[in-house]
């Protein structure tokens, strides 16, 4: 959800609903992620959480960044603008980032791309903070474990926008695991919370999850389409538009597997895009955002899970309430049928 898709008034919205919003401090400055926080602090007394991006080790080819930024020149010449900096930094942030939040502790802080040390995750244990960490194997979740983070998100293949891999091999693209079985896997593997990540955009999947193993579920897809998502209109629109039919992994837009609605861009860059994060997304993000700013959602990057053709556009808090309705709903259907089969 970062790149301005997670903003205050998501998360406020979500919080104040019962749920817990998370605010995503990716690809934004240590300032301007603390500024974000003391908006939704004005906005919203309940906990929250705050997601943050692992720095990158140096193992991009630059020989096949400077192909690949040659073959991105007439997307850069048709949105005339220019391409970006593949060198603009790969950290994110991160150490500053992590000296707000130890400085000015919040509830909850999650971490994408990797496993913090136990130093950091035993320092904002210490500030009062809850540390979670994504996983999308059960050998990534068990480092998570040894770490010391009090839960692991795990991360199935069906999820939206970036995989969560601790390490990019792209000898394993296309080779992530589902929901479900992931969630089977990790819980014989490790014994910390699971809090269940991919293709949830129902309260009966809420269920199935909780009912698999999971003790939370967390929903990002569904989100998209409130009006409180930062979201681009025209991403809004894609969602549940009859063009956009499928979704697929690429590294088309940053260099890193991603899942995004199938696009022109994604179609003709995809099968050539390098493994270098976070080199090409910077890479293309001018022309993400030119075609954006001109109308074109061929050349945006498109987030979304598998179950995008499911998104309702409902105020964020509203939807949370028919989400735990239809968790109800589902754990009722469940019992009355767990009942009949006991009788007979």
């Amino acid at each position: 959800m970062a790149g301005g898709v997670s903003v205050p008034q998501l998360a406020a919205a979500v919080s104040e609903a019962g749920g817990l919003g998370f605010l995503a401090a990716g690809y934004k400055t240590a300032d301007g992620m603390y500024q974000e926080i003391k908006q939704l602090r004005g906005a919203t007394s309940r906990p929250f959480g705050i997601n943050l991006f692992m720095p990158q080790p140096e193992y991009a080819d630059p020989a096949a960044v400077g192909v690949y930024e040659h073959q991105l020149a007439g997307e850069a010449s048709w949105y005339r603008t220019e391409l970006g900096d593949p060198d603009s930094g790969r950290d994110d942030g991160y150490d500053a980032k992590l000296a707000v939040l130890l400085d000015n502790p919040v509830p909850v802080v999650s971490f994408h791309f990797g496993c913090p040390t136990r130093d950091v995750l035993e320092s904002l244990s210490r500030a009062g903070t809850l540390t979670l960490v994504t996983a999308t194997t059960a050998e990534e979740a068990q480092a998570v474990q040894w770490a010391g983070a009090d839960a692991v998100i795990v991360q199935g293949v069906e999820a939206g926008g970036h995989q969560g891999t601790h390490r990019d091999n792209p000898e394993t693209d296309g080779s992530g695991i589902g929901l479900l079985s992931l969630i089977a896997q990790v819980r014989e593997t490790v014994q910390i919370p699971v809090v269940a990540a991919g293709g949830i955009m129902r309260g009966s999947q809420i269920a199935a999850v909780l009912a698999a193993g999971a003790d939370a579920a967390q929903l990002g897809t569904a989100f998209l389409a409130t009006p409180e998502s930062g979201a681009n209109a025209l991403h809004k629109q894609a969602l549940t538009n009859p063009l956009f039919v499928r979704t697929e992994l690429t590294r088309a837009f940053s260099g890193r597997p991603a899942r995004g609605l199938v696009n022109r861009f994604m179609r003709e860059h995809g099968p050539y895009a390098p493994a270098a994060y976070p080199e090409v997304h910077h890479l293309t993000a001018p022309v993400r955002k030119a075609a954006a700013k001109a109308g074109d959602p061929q050349a945006m990057a498109l987030w979304a899970g598998q179950g995008h053709r499911l998104a309702r556009e409902l105020p964020a808090g509203q939807l949370v309430e028919v989400l735990a309705a239809e968790l109800a709903a589902a754990r009722t259907a469940l019992s009355a049928r767990q009942g009949r089969g006991s009788a007979r």
